[in-house]
């Protein structure tokens, strides 16, 4: 419950700085505390692979496996869309 309050935070200060706040804070939560990845760890690893600020975020069931949904934006204003297993933070 704890990371999942400080989730919401975190989406309510990056929304008063002007970035989109990350949607389902509470779902990433119970996605950790489930044995996977947390939204935090992912964020950070896609924006370090790809040079780039994650402006959006949610998580799926696909084909029976949890899946964050990443709109990824860069300095050029190039927007995309990443998607990570939350289990295993393999790229899809």
């Amino acid at each position: 419950m704890i990371l999942a309050g400080s989730l919401v935070c975190g989406a309510a200060s990056a929304h008063r700085q002007g970035a989109v706040p990350l949607t389902e804070a509470a779902g990433h939560a119970q996605t950790r505390a489930q044995g996977g990845l947390s939204l935090d760890a992912v964020v950070q690893m896609v924006q370090q692979r790809y040079n780039a600020r994650v402006v959006r975020a949610e998580t799926r069931q696909e084909n029976g496996r949890t899946v964050y949904v990443l709109r990824l934006l860069n300095a050029d204003g190039k927007v995309w869309t990443v998607r990570v297993d939350a289990d295993s933070g393999a790229v899809l």
